[in-house]
């Protein structure tokens, strides 16, 4: 496994669509592992593939309090929602900055594993939140996008003076 370089606001590659995943191979199994590898060691609970330069819909998840419970899901389809709650959500894209972004506190969700072999889950609390939010990556969505406008400019000014600190 290898770990990979996470792309930090403002890449313009953050903004792509991803696209359909059509091959179920050992590439596509090696990804997820170096994904989950990523995520693990930034720390994170939820990575997309765009998240570090590949545009397939692909994201890898683990909100177990151990961090032994990772998922996948390729090709991933909300098929219903409902509910909403506010978290405070941060991003490995966005390193420590964190917000209260307003999510659906329940969601249906179809999608494929790393064989191809489709699945659904239904699902609330924080996997609901964390799968909308990985969901969001593969659209070119970021989550600062819910967040108002004077809340965003603050938040990003915020980004921007962290790292003139840390360079």
């Amino acid at each position: 496994m290898a770990k990979l370089d996470i792309l930090e606001y403002p890449d313009p590659r953050l903004r792509l669509k991803a696209h359909q995943v059509t091959a179920f191979d050992a590439p596509l199994a090696k990804l997820a592992a170096d994904m989950l590898e990523t995520m693990y060691a930034a720390p994170g609970i939820g990575l997309a593939a765009t998240q570090v330069n590949v545009a397939q819909r692909l994201l890898v998840l683990d909100v177990s309090e151990d961090h032994d419970a990772p998922r996948v899901f390729i090709n991933p389809e909300l098929l219903e929602s409902r509910g909403t709650e506010v978290c405070q959500e941060g991003c490995l894209s966005f390193p420590g900055m964190y917000a209260d972004v307003q999510r659906k506190d329940w969601v249906h969700v179809r999608a494929q594993d790393v064989t191809g072999k489709p699945f659904e889950i239904e699902t609330d609390g924080l996997l609901a939140v964390c799968i909308q939010h990985e969901m969001d990556h593969l659209i070119g969505k970021v989550f600062v996008d819910y967040l108002s406008p004077l809340k965003r400019t603050l938040l990003l000014r915020k980004l921007e003076k962290q790292r003139r600190h840390a360079g």
